[in-house]
């Protein structure tokens, strides 16, 4: 009787304690979702209020618009759950056109998503912050026509999601920006949820800074591979 009621016992505060680390994950998950950086927001806020002051009103309105739809997909999103490439490459539209609008004709994007792709589901928000990082640390400092490449392709192993840029690349970026420590904060997030995910490892995230290759070229490549699933 005593060693059933302890093994009964012992499977409940196995169960409890099994529990009590998936509502951890969870937070913790969540909580590495709805880490949007501060300066994105500030930017585009100041953006429009110089818009509104220039009376470029239609502009100003565009971009309220579409700050508007990118935060309210990127708090209504559940990051438990995959999101279809479509959804989220709409969502990825967005801010890139907000982008855009503060860059002027100085950003050029290239969006190439394999039509047999778009129903695919990947992680809400995953890319996003790889393209922020992109912009903010590689084609901030550049000064020739900033090129931002994103491609989405099934491949051997997976979804085969890679975002390139002909920026100044990592190592360079670091000595241009004297806050070291900012410039992986968004890569840092990205890997922190691929781990709770499961999706760690270098088959799964890759950053190569092309100007450390021989010979050399320009930019960054990061390549996401996820597991295909529909």
């Amino acid at each position: 009787y005593f060693g059933v009621k302890y093994y009964q016992m012992l499977q409940k505060e196995r169960q409890n304690v099994l529990k009590a680390n998936t509502v951890a994950h969870q937070a913790q998950l969540k909580m590495l979702r709805y880490q949007l950086n501060p300066h994105f927001l500030f930017n585009t806020l100041n953006a429009i209020s110089t818009l509104i002051l220039v009376e470029e009103n239609k502009t100003a309105n565009g971009m309220v618009t579409k700050l508007s739809e990118f935060l309210r997909y990127s708090l209504d999103k559940d990051p438990m759950k995959r999101v279809t490439v479509e959804s989220e490459i709409h969502a990825l539209s967005l801010y890139l056109d907000i982008e855009k609008v503060r860059f002027e004709e100085r950003l050029n994007v290239e969006i190439d998503i394999a039509e047999d792709c778009n129903k695919a589901l990947v992680p809400s928000m995953i890319l996003q912050p790889i393209i922020e990082n992109a912009i903010i640390h590689g084609l901030a400092a550049q000064t020739n026509s900033r090129i931002l490449k994103v491609k989405i392709e099934p491949g051997t192993v997976g979804l085969h999601c890679t975002v390139e840029d002909n920026g100044i690349g990592i190592v360079a970026a670091r000595q241009f920006s004297p806050k070291k420590e900012h410039q992986s904060f968004g890569m840092k997030l990205v890997r922190q949820r691929l781990e709770l995910l499961g999706l760690s490892g270098q088959e799964h995230l890759s950053i190569i800074d092309r100007s450390t290759l021989s010979p050399p070229t320009q930019g960054t490549l990061v390549t996401l591979t996820i597991p295909i699933e529909q």
